[in-house]
């Protein structure tokens, strides 16, 4: 029996249509999605399989994503009953995790990662926040101009690390915005200031993390059946406690997704993302030698199987 992790996609995996066919193909999905919908008031149908604004809006993408990923888990288990050894996420899919493992009911989580997205969007309110994907400079020299710039008053962190060259930065996008030229110089290959107005894993995230950690106790239990890799860490823990103060942290530090595959995938034979699309896939192949598949609809579902069974 070969050993498996799942790992789950972050927000910027979305797109509209997610999700339709396992919903055209399975009775799980279509209840799964019927029970959010009662949940939050939310018609799921519509904002995941139609044209609409609010697919883009961070308190309807968050909960979208991780149920089309809570899904893509439910179906999988019913089809294969392999445990996974680890999970873990790319930043919002830290919660997809936290599903998979266990320790949180999939509608509990989906009111939580709204209210998550709901707290973000008001704590950026009117603060001009916006982010930057970086291309082409190593860790160091990327941290050494952050560090630099804030000396100056500008505000800008390392937020994700998503690959060797490839950063995402969150902070103000005016200062962002001008320091294009300054990454350029230091030998960045693109310097790509995203159309986004939250500034997700940096300090303007601050006044998040009180509101979202009453919903943490209330929601999270000690129930895990497998181990969580932290982006904060990206080390494994798997008890309540962990989880509510490394959740939160998580708002306002960067996410340690390429330390945190570097550090596990070669514990098992294949990583599995479940979910929409296929991005940590192609982030993986610049980081380790273990495969990856995905589950993202019944046909992608049917050659992970049959990978898992060769």
């Amino acid at each position: 029996m070969k050993k498996i992790a799942f790992i789950f996609p972050g927000q910027g995996s979305q797109s509209v249509g997610m999700g339709k066919d396992f919903f055209e193909n399975s009775a799980i999905a279509k209840e799964m999605i019927a029970k959010a919908s009662q949940r939050l008031g939310i018609n799921f149908e519509e904002l995941l399989f139609e044209e609409n604004e609010n697919l883009g809006k961070t308190e309807f993408t968050q909960p979208a994503i991780l149920l089309v990923s809570s899904i893509a888990t439910a179906i999988f288990k019913e089809k294969c009953n392999i445990q996974p050894e680890f999970v873990l996420g790319h930043s919002l899919g830290e919660f997809s995790a936290l599903v998979a493992s266990g320790a949180i009911d999939y509608l509990d989580a989906i009111e939580l990662v709204h209210k998550r997205g709901l707290f973000m969007t008001e704590a950026c309110a009117n603060g001009g926040a916006g982010m930057m994907a970086l291309v082409g400079l190593d860790d160091a020299t990327v941290e050494k101009v952050c560090e630099e710039q804030r000396a100056t008053g500008k505000k800008v962190w390392a937020a994700n690390y998503n690959m060797d060259g490839q950063i995402v930065l969150a902070g103000i996008k005016a200062d962002l915005e001008s320091l294009v030229d300054v990454f350029k110089a230091a030998g960045a290959k693109r310097a790509i200031v995203l159309d986004m107005s939250v500034a997700s894993h940096c300090e303007l995230l601050s006044s998040a993390v009180e509101q979202l950690k009453p919903y943490l106790e209330n929601f999270v239990t000690n129930n895990f059946t497998t181990s969580i890799v932290s982006n904060v860490t990206s080390q494994k823990y798997n008890t309540k406690e962990e989880a509510i103060s490394l959740l939160c942290q998580q708002l306002t530090f960067p996410v340690k997704y390429k330390q945190s595959i570097e550090n596990f995938a070669n514990e098992v034979d294949a990583l599995i993302e479940l979910g929409n699309g296929a991005v940590l896939k192609g982030l993986n192949k610049k980081t380790t030698t273990t495969p990856t598949l995905n589950v993202s609809d019944m046909k992608t579902l049917e050659a992970t199987l049959e990978a898992l069974n060769d």
